[in-house]
């Protein structure tokens, strides 16, 4: 706990409240049920009455910071309960060694290619969380190392684009129908002379402008198909963003009443909503380390409860190019969670450069 979060915990709550809150949030984490007066007094070190925690338990649900579940008598930490704990209380444990151990072996054989590498990653938490993994990437403007063109139908052809840090780009494009075989491979040559080593941005304009100019020695059928690939490859990288989601069948094992099923079913349509995840997780490359996002902390999640631990990844060049944690109910296991997912960041950072 930092300076500045214990200053804040301790004028919100004295010593004993600050004792049973602690106890009873993680109580629930562990069970995900309502928490009790009976089950708190035998975990708490205090010697304190059922009645004298239910009385503590009482002034910590005026304060916002708990509340009670349906006809339960228990009680469940509030969002801002549960923020107050993760930020004042948690305990962040280290990592087991033989998850470091699954995490770096996992992580090293995993290929050079960076979808390779992200989707490992992904896969990796949610098996070691039992919640969805996810990870957004911002693509760079590699360097190419390889273009090229091949015939899969009568009118059709693939044009491969692999860039020197590993990501491959694959597209369709048209093609006059009789287009010989050579004029793909002319165009695969032609822009390999141009390309490689730079990045498409770069090349780019000088290669349009040799077609426009008629200065690139190729005929017209050619210079069609150079064009064509140039403009498919060019929009393949406008898409700045790309999100791998893992395991969200992970999501439906806690499941057990109708309104978890329907806050499941809210979550999903959260995650389809592509665009407003990628927003959310750009806000952890904000921050240094990992950042957590609970329930409708973030309007994403509003509906569904759920929370987000996240860490940033970086390139070789110290830029943050990414971010990749885990999604899953506000009743996450935070300690566990945390140093998995920034050990995972590392690692992922560490295989890029």
């Amino acid at each position: 706990m930092d300076q500045a979060s214990a200053r804040a915990l301790n004028a919100i709550l004295g010593e004993r409240p600050k004792e049973v809150f602690r106890h009873l949030v993680e109580a629930f984490l562990a069970s995900g049920e309502p928490v009790g007066s009976r089950t708190l007094s035998q975990r708490l070190p205090l010697t304190l009455s059922p009645a004298s925690i239910r009385n503590v338990m009482a002034d910590l649900e005026h304060m916002g910071l708990l509340y009670a579940p349906h006809t339960s008598a228990g009680r469940a930490p509030t969002e801002k309960g549960l923020r107050l704990f993760v930020d004042g209380l948690l305990e962040v444990g280290e990592l087991a060694p033989d998850e470091r151990v699954a995490i770096e072996a996992r992580m090293t054989g995993s290929g050079r290619g960076l979808e390779d590498v992200l989707t490992q990653a992904t896969s990796l938490l949610s098996g070691l969380s039992n919640c969805a993994g996810l990870v957004v990437s911002t693509k760079q403007d590699s360097l190419l190392k390889h273009v090229e063109f091949t015939a899969i139908t009568p009118n059709k052809a693939l044009v491969v684009m692999v860039s020197e840090d590993g990501q491959v780009e694959n597209r369709i494009i048209d093609t006059p129908l009789g287009l010989p075989a050579s004029a793909l491979v002319e165009a695969s040559n032609y822009l390999n002379a141009r390309l490689r080593g730079r990045t498409l941005d770069v090349a780019r304009a000088e290669i349009l402008e040799e077609l426009i100019g008629e200065r690139a020695e190729l005929d017209a059928l050619t210079a069609k198909i150079v064009a064509e690939g140039l403009a498919t490859l060019s929009s393949a990288g406008d898409a700045r963003h790309t999100l791998i989601v893992r395991g969200t069948s992970h999501l439906l094992d806690s499941v057990e009443a109708q309104a978890d099923i329907e806050r499941v079913r809210t979550l999903f349509e959260d995650i389809e909503r592509k665009n407003d995840l990628i927003q959310l997780l750009e806000l952890a490359k904000q921050g240094d380390g990992v950042r957590i996002f609970i329930g409708s902390e973030n309007r994403l999640f509003s509906l569904s409860g759920s929370s987000i631990v996240a860490a940033p990844y970086a390139n070789s060049q110290g830029k943050i190019v990414g971010v990749i944690g885990v999604l899953g109910p506000t009743r996450l296991n935070y300690g566990r969670i945390i140093p998995m997912v920034d050990h995972t960041a590392k690692v992922v950072g560490r295989l890029l450069g």
